[in-house]
């Protein structure tokens, strides 16, 4: 049985919903969500939290990387925590409730404790992480990774846009990037990370269930890459004798779609980004460029299908007598969440909905940075068309009273399990 009954829950969810509209009002443009890592609105954001922190029993305190942190303490002082967040930066032109749900759902938790005068034997901890993702700065999970102590120093020199430095944001922040490294936190402070996130995709919704349990959060490798051909003028060179690189880009998305929905399920491909040049109606395409972006939650079988999709693109530039390059920018490794929170969140969610659906993220979560010291599980709530990102991003009130069920039942179990 869950800690919180269905009434309980159902209230709180309205609290839930109404503290997202009020975060959706802190934003540095005018009918838009938009709150980067330091400016005014993250540390209005992060004042707003912290209210609400305290109003449910916690201390409060913002840490040297600009996460506002909260801790509810266990039935014995200075027991380890069982953490939960998510983050409180947006992209430009947001949706309400990425990251900010896991946030203010959270805070409910604490708040039914509190009120009820209930203690579990871990402390709570609540963690509004600061930069998830990366909008302002182009680095990303600078928050979790200055409590995982692994923030590289090298990150104060990044600018952004405007010219202004990480190490620069942090002073006008009252903060100080030389003390970045008392954000990080013992590894034997915290027993375990837990997360609510909307799910950012359709899966929930197709399966019409409201709740699902993530199994890892996909890896990630993206690379730059080129088809170099000859261009020539379009009305006379005979089509046996061109060297199109725009007809083998074509060619090589296709295969691109084709071989990845053979591999596995799971595995997505996408060319986000072309560039055709000279980009001339009258010219035969001399030059393609374009991004390849490849995702899956085992790095094993994402390198396979990466070594097969880039054997075809060259085996297409042979074909069609032209060279093929490519080069690998960006690479993440994925991140498994742990048994022992993915069994207990299974057991919550089938309690409260009547059976469980367990499904890898797509995207990247503050997650992936806590998983390299702590145990990590995700809870994914349903939103309305898989849209994220994006203004229209929406849940539901009913789904969110069912997350607020299941999650306490989540915590109430761990909390038991873990400190024994």
């Amino acid at each position: 049985m869950s800690l919180i009954s269905s009434a309980d829950a159902q209230r709180a969810a309205a609290r839930v919903m109404a503290r997202c509209d009020a975060l959706a009002e802190i934003s540095a443009t005018a009918g838009q969500l938009t709150r980067v890592y330091l400016s005014p609105e993250h540390l209005r954001a992060n004042a707003c939290v912290g209210e609400w922190m305290r109003a449910a029993g916690m201390a409060v305190w913002q840490d040297a990387v600009g996460n506002i942190c909260g801790r509810y303490e266990a039935e014995c002082a200075d027991a380890p925590a069982l953490l939960l967040g998510s983050h409180l930066d947006t992209v430009r032109n947001a949706g309400r409730y990425d990251g900010m749900l896991g946030v203010v759902s959270a805070i409910e938790i604490v708040q039914f404790l509190h009120q009820h005068q209930l203690r579990l034997p871990l402390a709570i901890e609540i963690i509004g992480f600061g930069d998830e993702e990366g909008t302002r700065f182009g680095i990303t999970l600078l928050g979790s990774r200055g409590v995982t102590g692994n923030w590289p120093s090298t990150w104060l020199a990044q600018a952004d846009e405007n010219g202004v430095t990480v190490s620069e944001a942090l002073s006008l922040a009252g903060l100080d990037g030389q003390k970045i490294a008392q954000a990080a936190r013992r590894t034997e402070d915290i027993a375990a990370y837990l997360e609510l996130h909307i799910e950012q995709g359709p899966c929930l919704e197709q399966a019409e269930l409201a709740l699902g349990v993530v199994t890892a959060i996909n890896g990630a490798r993206r690379l730059n890459c080129t088809f170099t051909g000859q261009a020539g003028h379009a009305g006379t060179v005979p089509m046996a004798q061109r060297k199109d690189a725009l007809t083998a880009t074509a060619e090589w998305m296709v295969a691109i779609e084709a071989s990845t929905a053979r591999h596995h399920p799971q595995l997505v491909a996408t060319v986000g980004s072309l560039h055709c040049a000279p980009g001339a109606a009258n010219v035969i395409p001399g030059e393609v460029r374009l991004t390849l972006d490849v995702r899956g939650p085992e790095d094993e079988a994402l390198a396979a299908l990466l070594a097969d999709l880039l054997a075809q693109g060259q085996a297409i530039a042979e074909q069609r007598g032209v060279r093929f390059s490519t080069e690998e920018y960006y690479c993440t490794h994925a991140t498994a969440c742990d048994v022992v929170l993915q069994n207990a969140l299974t057991r919550a969610v089938s309690a409260v909905q009547g059976r469980s659906l367990s499904l890898p993220s797509g995207a990247g979560h503050d997650a992936m940075a806590i998983a390299e010291r702590w145990p990590v599980g995700m809870l994914f709530v349903r939103c309305a068309g898989g849209i994220s990102h994006h203004p229209a991003e929406a849940v539901d009130e009913d789904d969110v009273a069912l997350a607020l069920q299941a999650w306490a039942q989540a915590v109430s179990e761990l909390a038991s399990t873990l400190a024994s």
